[in-house]
């Protein structure tokens, strides 16, 4: 692994575009620790020392800001306002006509496609921007801090409005730093930001459970953690590796005097298709009833029903809801991700056919029947991996400083393979023998 990178960085291009990477990395770092105007550092410092393990309703996006959020920082949206946009393009390609039918024309239907979610991303942050300002003015962003309500000291409409503008103006600059990352840098931009995001908040998290622990000074549950994270890491990336081979056949054509096709390639279904979207989704949806809760002001007994059974998280009913939903989701994306009808189509348009099954419809059925055999083991496997801080919640009492999360999981280990397969092709390219040898 330390020869790749020596070799990486003796190659002149290669040397350029990780430079380059690291240097927007460091940018990005640099301005989530930027206060935004009209706030007050010393009173957001404080609280975030008296309430350091309960992020609330506000865990799931502090994590992709990278910690950002809870100091209201430029950077305080982070990456969310545009994976949200994403997520909901991808499904309205499928219930809209008119995307769909610009996903088909290729690269200048895609980019249509991707400036309709850059304006969707600014909308999102306008909401979700005004939505921080409003809770940090109320208190409510740490409800047990005795200055929450001095963090925004002038609440006049003008300072709100520099506040909104400021922190969606930092939405655009990171969606701006993420495609500069995938036109000049290495691997995908918006992924590496994610990945950046969640790994600077590991070493803070772990030092955290070492000092909340009683054995040993703390050691021995830190060490624990340390191998339940190296398992967990072991473990997605294998699930993540696994895949299902279907073989597919391209029968020779004879056009003129020579002949095309004859080929033999293969599908390949990952065990885990979705990825973290489903996770994603789950947690997003688990948010609203507990969001409700927190702005409602009343003190009825759904409210006290809900914050004890969905703000927690470490109840019977949330762990089963979760688990259950992200089961859902799995199924429910690779479904609309991926059509059996349209790939067997292809495939008989151009000669293609599966060994012992026809062409057509039947090739559409063998191709479901496989793709719903193997989203059992990989929705299963998400449940699994993404109620891992609610075991620690009960056996650590890490709270939501526990690091190894099954979304931040999932995402540093899925864009750190993308890089390095990226980095080994590239160093393949130039007569190497791989990054990974």
């Amino acid at each position: 692994m330390l020869t790749g990178f020596a070799r990486a960085f003796q190659t002149p291009d290669l040397r350029k575009k990780l430079l380059f990477t690291l240097g927007i990395v460091v940018l990005y770092r640099i301005g989530a620790h930027i206060p935004v105007p009209g706030v007050s550092y010393e009173n957001v410092q404080a609280c975030m020392d008296e309430a350091k393990t309960n992020q609330g309703l506000f865990g799931l996006v502090n994590m992709f800001s990278g910690g950002a959020l809870l100091q209201i920082t430029i950077f305080a949206l982070g990456i969310m306002p545009y994976i949200t946009a994403s997520i909901i393009l991808q499904l309205l390609v499928v219930v809209i006509p008119r995307l769909e039918a610009l996903k088909k024309e290729g690269q200048s239907g895609q980019a249509k496609i991707t400036q309709y979610t850059r304006y969707l991303t600014i909308a999102l942050a306008i909401l979700q921007a005004t939505g921080l300002v409003a809770t940090a003015r109320s208190g409510s962003l740490f409800p047990q801090c005795q200055v929450a309500d001095q963090i925004v000291p002038n609440q006049s409409i003008f300072t709100t409005i520099v506040m909104v503008l400021t922190m969606t103006a930092g939405t655009a600059v990171i969606m701006w730093l993420g495609e500069l990352v995938t036109d000049r840098g290495i691997g995908n931009g918006m992924s590496m930001i994610m990945f950046v995001s969640i790994a600077a908040g590991f070493p803070g998290a772990l030092w955290a459970i070492k000092k909340q622990g009683k054995l040993a000074d703390g050691w021995i549950e830190f060490g624990a953690v340390i191998l339940c994270g190296l398992a967990m890491v072991a473990l997605v990336v294998f699930v993540e590796q696994a895949q299902r081979r279907i073989p597919v056949q391209y029968a020779k054509r004879m056009i003129g005097r020579r002949s095309y096709g004859g080929t033999s390639t293969y599908i390949p279904l990952k065990v885990n298709q979705a990825g973290v979207i489903p996770v994603i989704f789950a947690s997003s949806l688990l948010y609203i009833p507990a969001l409700v809760a927190n702005f409602s002001g009343s003190q009825a007994g759904w409210r006290q029903w809900i914050e004890a059974n969905f703000v927690a998280g470490d109840s019977p009913i949330y762990i089963v809801t979760y688990f259950v939903m992200i089961v859902f989701f799995a199924f429910f994306y690779v479904a609309i991700s991926f059509n059996p009808e349209e790939v067997a189509d292809n495939m008989k348009k151009y000669g293609g056919f599966i060994p012992g099954i026809r062409a057509g419809r039947p090739t559409a059925e063998y191709l479901s029947y496989v793709l719903n055999r193997i989203t059992w083991p990989g929705s299963l496997y998400l449940g699994l991996i993404a109620l891992v801080p609610t075991v620690a919640l009960i056996m650590f009492n890490a709270q939501q400083d526990f690091p190894f999360g099954g979304t931040s999981i999932l995402i540093i280990v899925g864009v750190g393979l993308e890089t390095v397969k990226q980095i080994e092709s590239q160093l393949q390219q130039r007569n190497y023998e791989g990054f990974l040898r």
